[in-house]
């Protein structure tokens, strides 16, 4: 029975989630600023990634086991996260981070969460003569090279997808977990087509948004439906304009959403009653505009030795 390690504040100080708990209703996921976290980097949030508990999700939206009936079918798990205003797309990208690491996590791709893995991380790696090293301690050693090249990889993701998020509208984002990119067993689609882009004076706190976002999963509780993964490949691809101007991603124009895969869609959406222009109630995307771009780094899971 697997124990959980939530991410702390700061040092990333871990809190274990046992068997039969229930999940926290209101996670605490730090109090940072804008912009998608750096390893070490002051202000940055920690992960949310907190294994939940044996508890029968609430409000499960009637979903089985492996988000499947019990007639063996897989339907999607529709998850809907209603922000009440405007949301800056600094914002959106922090909340793509948070989820990507939170997926890692929970499907068993990480050892630790995000930020406890920054943490226990910051030590020096070098080996010496292996010949004579204790093989606990070659070990340990071997454990902080994986974390750091872990570390580098989604690092150099987040630069990346916030400099994407600053030229052009995003409306999707697919992280698809093993097999392949035409086939993978998991699909986990973010989609923002329904969010309102507001200035940083009048829309709301990354903060506030992030701790919606993973009270709603949490409540949901989809991720203890699924049954304990393998060691699998990630990978990132997102929608964004034809011609943003973006030299890192690279375009996949032969992309089709995969239709046999395990797949959860985060509908994110801002809460238009209030919002009277229609500027503000969002913007239309023309499909013709918009292609689908994959990260060329793909991230691989790992397992402490």
């Amino acid at each position: 029975e697997r124990a959980g390690a939530g991410a702390g504040e700061g040092a990333g100080a871990g809190a274990g989630a046992g068997a039969g708990l229930q999940p926290q209703p209101q996670p605490q996921c730090g109090a940072g600023g804008e912009g998608p976290g750096r390893t070490g980097e002051e202000g940055s949030e920690p992960d949310c990634g907190v294994r939940a508990g044996v508890a029968k999700p609430a409000g499960g939206g009637g979903l089985g086991p492996g988000w499947g009936s019990s007639a063996g079918a897989r339907p999607d798990a529709d998850l809907s996260v209603l922000f009440p205003g405007q949301v800056t797309r600094r914002s959106c990208c922090r909340l793509v981070c948070e989820l990507l690491k939170h997926v890692l996590y929970q499907r068993q791709q990480l050892p630790l969460p995000y930020d406890q893995l920054a943490f226990f991380s910051r030590r020096d790696c070098r080996l010496d003569d292996s010949s004579v090293m204790p093989r606990s301690l070659r070990n340990e050693q071997n454990n902080c090279k994986k974390s750091q090249r872990m570390l580098l990889e989604l690092e150099e993701v987040f630069q990346n997808l916030e400099t994407l998020f600053m030229l052009t509208l995003v409306p999707c984002v697919h992280i698809l977990l093993g097999g392949s990119v035409v086939n993978p067993k998991e699909i986990y689609e973010v989609n923002m087509e329904q969010v309102s882009f507001g200035s940083n004076e009048e829309s709301l706190k990354t903060i506030s948004c992030i701790r919606q976002l993973f009270h709603t999963l949490f409540i949901k509780d989809l991720f203890n439906e699924l049954k304990s993964a393998p060691l699998m490949n990630t990978v990132l691809l997102v929608q964004a304009q034809r011609n943003c101007g973006i030299q890192w991603f690279r375009p996949k124009l032969n992309y089709r959403v995969p239709t046999r895969s395990r797949r959860l869609i985060i509908s994110m959406a801002s809460d238009t009653v209030s919002l009277t222009s229609a500027l503000e109630q969002g913007p239309s995307y023309n499909n013709d505009d918009y292609i689908w771009f994959q990260a060329p780094t793909t991230i691989k899971g790992f397992h402490y030795l």
